[in-house]
């Protein structure tokens, strides 16, 4: 398999929290998760987005829950 992105993230927004899981793969190892949990706040957000660099983040993947409750309605 050709490794695209080896350091992204998966977001997971909920109205008071964002569980963020990022993904690190390294040549010829196996790719680590790491999950870490937010608050929805603005001081939370900026905490997010300094982890993120800190993981040496590139690109980044938002999964929206209430979108997705409210298809078919």
């Amino acid at each position: 398999m050709e490794i695209l992105f080896s350091r992204c993230c998966g977001l997971d927004v909920h109205k008071s929290s964002i569980t963020a899981c990022v993904r690190i793969q390294e040549v010829g190892g196996k790719p680590r998760k790491i999950v870490q949990r937010f608050g929805a706040m603005t001081a939370d957000l900026r905490s997010l987005a300094s982890w993120l660099i800190e993981q040496g983040v590139t690109h980044v993947a938002i999964a929206y829950a209430s979108h997705c409750a409210s298809v078919g309605r």
